[in-house]
């Protein structure tokens, strides 16, 4: 059994430096400009009803904007939702660090975004009954003591037509830098990252379908090439 507060002081003490990866800070302008790319196409904004009736005498007339309200689980120091809510969209983000959080928050205000994020766990996000567009969670699966259940609690928050995007991968944790992971890590259920093939197969009986997006040669989006699994899943409900 994982130890909880062990989990959070983990990932508190990584918090200052978390960023410095590239994936995770995306400081490097390539970086930054692959991953802002890929919301475009996860998280689409449909135009505003009012704006679709707009009379055809204003062929001029752009149709609004409708921001999605999405939920990043486990959003780290929150570059994935910075990203989101530059797009214009709403977004809460939810981190049980609480150093990853302040993090996330201060990177908010120096870019001058508004978006909201919350301390507490992702696999049951401390939103109370609010429903979303999108639920994002990145990198996060292999993490959970029952990431079955947490799949389940991600689509009961997503409104009809809304979407489960999650970036995952296979991987050796135990080869990464930095402070070891909490003891009791070894027994979680996707301890080192899941495969495409193992995740569609838990996440298709939840939800309408789904589409497996290959990432491993998009040596942008990691700061170099990489040799391992990595791949997006969008599910719509």
């Amino acid at each position: 059994m994982i130890d909880r507060s062990a989990v959070v002081d983990h990932w508190d003490a990584g918090a200052s430096s978390f960023d410095d990866a590239p994936d995770h800070g995306l400081a490097a302008g390539p970086t930054r400009a692959a991953w802002a790319r890929l919301p475009a196409t996860w998280v689409p904004s449909a135009p505003d009803a009012a704006a679709a009736c707009t009379p055809a005498s204003a062929p001029d007339t752009a149709p609004a904007f409708a921001p999605a309200d999405v939920l990043d689980v486990g959003c780290g120091t929150g570059s994935l939702a910075l990203l989101l809510a530059a797009a214009g969209h709403r977004v809460t983000g939810v981190d049980l660090a609480p150093g990853m959080i302040e993090r996330a928050a201060r990177k908010a205000a120096a870019a001058g975004l508004s978006a909201r994020f919350l301390l507490g766990g992702a696999a049951g996000p401390p939103t109370g009954g609010e429903l979303f567009d999108v639920v994002l969670a990145r990198h996060l699966l292999w993490t959970l003591p029952d990431p079955g259940a947490a799949l389940r609690e991600w689509v009961a928050r997503l409104r009809p037509g809304g979407r489960l995007v999650l970036v995952e991968g296979r991987w050796r944790v135990s080869g990464q830098s930095g402070p070891p992971y909490a003891a009791g890590a070894d027994s979680l259920p996707w301890s080192g990252g899941v495969g495409a093939g193992e995740l569609a197969a838990a996440v298709r009986p939840l939800v309408a379908r789904l589409r497996i997006e290959p990432l491993s040669t998009n040596a942008d989006l990691w700061g170099g090439p990489v040799t391992d699994e990595r791949y997006a899943l969008i599910a719509r409900v």
